[in-house]
């Protein structure tokens, strides 16, 4: 497999689909649209970018926005209800008492990631005590990939130093999500009758609490599942075609191709990161180039998705090529899988990773 080139960190788009508020959802090209205003699903995804980028940059560098980002959480919380609110308008009003079960795991996940990783005390302790008021409300939930963004999110407040809540939580999560998966032998081994977005999460979740709660069934029934679903997208030439959102993968019937989300993308590589550090099996990482490599143009149309010279990314591939529309979900999956990438290349083999790079203000890509 020809791995695709590592390029610098660029937040030039990021940047520009924010303001002081937060980032906008879309995008028309790659000017935002603030007609849709924001919402909490992608603010706490720039939050985990920010995260991901200090470890680079240095956290001098995104301070200011992950801080903006925990103060939007904040007030995305709704504390009579329990739950995060969702979507919010250009002029910061919310449009909604309670927003998806899926908007309140991500932000969770943010949270457990910001008290696992911040190198700011004051940050971590403020994540630390949203995330506190927020998970009681997780165990009403009832979406597999909800419960799967919230196992995760504990996994990672716990490797934070969490207690309480987190671990008494843990483990009734992953017996439900461990539940939903029957045979994982059969020739459909997905607990549900059609395979939709972000499907990776569901596997990669299983595998962290396997790896966490030492349960061998659990981590190798996350294993077999995460399997399947590379076999299903990978193509006789070795790249990787991703169920698209135009039909989905109904059983009985052959996935959709188009149109593929980044999002999916970037959850198989992480899904695969997982399994690669729970197992130690080299076909792991060769599953994360694959998904990296989609960005760049390993994929069924040839053709690049992100744009590494300013950090952004398209909307989606479609039959015509990709989307032109370059919004805040599909770019900070971009983000997301670089900088996954770049660490778990650097894991092994540090020598050949150079992992500087600028931040904002002049287009940059490797050589």
């Amino acid at each position: 497999m020809v791995e695709r080139a590592l390029h610098p960190v660029c937040r030039i788009h990021v940047d520009e689909l924010g303001d002081e508020i937060g980032v906008w959802q879309h995008a028309v090209g790659a000017r935002p649209n603030r007609a849709f205003g924001y919402c909490t699903d992608d603010v706490a995804r720039a939050l985990e970018v920010d995260l991901l980028h200090s470890r680079v940059l240095g956290w001098g560098a995104v301070e200011a926005s992950a801080w903006r980002s925990v103060t939007f959480l904040a007030a995305a919380f709704n504390a009579r209800q329990g739950r995060f609110r969702n979507f919010r308008s250009a002029g910061g009003e919310w449009l909604e008492e309670i927003g998806s079960e899926d908007c309140h795991a991500r932000a969770l996940l943010s949270l457990g990631m910001a008290m696992a990783d911040a190198p700011d005390p004051r940050l971590a302790g403020d994540a630390a005590r949203l995330f506190r008021n927020a998970l009681p409300a997780a165990q009403g939930l009832t979406g597999l990939r909800p419960v799967a963004a919230v196992l995760l999110a504990c996994d990672a407040a716990l490797r934070g130093g969490a207690d309480g809540e987190a671990p008494a939580a843990f483990r009734p999560l992953a017996a439900r999500l461990a539940g939903a998966f029957k045979d994982p032998a059969s020739d459909w081994p997905w607990p549900e009758s059609i395979v939709t977005y972000e499907n990776a999460l569901l596997p990669r979740a299983l595998i962290a609490a396997g790896g966490r709660l030492g349960d061998e069934s659990m981590l190798q029934t996350g294993c077999e599942v995460l399997d399947w679903l590379t076999a299903a997208q990978t193509t006789d030439s070795g790249t990787l075609s991703l169920v698209g959102n135009e039909r989905w993968w109904r059983r009985g019937e052959s996935p959709a191709r188009f149109d593929q989300q980044p999002i999916d993308a970037a959850s198989l590589l992480l899904a695969s990161e997982t399994a690669l550090s729970a197992t130690g099996t080299p076909r792991y990482r060769n599953v994360a180039e694959m998904a990296y490599g989609w960005f760049l143009g390993d994929n069924d149309m040839s053709v690049s998705v992100a744009i590494p010279a300013t950090g952004s990314c398209h909307d989606g591939l479609t039959p015509g090529g990709v989307n032109l529309n370059q919004g805040a979900e599909s770019t900070l999956m971009w983000l997301t899988a670089l900088e996954h990438m770049r660490r778990l290349r650097a894991a092994s083999r540090p020598s050949e990773v150079a992992v500087s790079g600028p931040t904002s203000s002049v287009p940059q890509v490797s050589t």
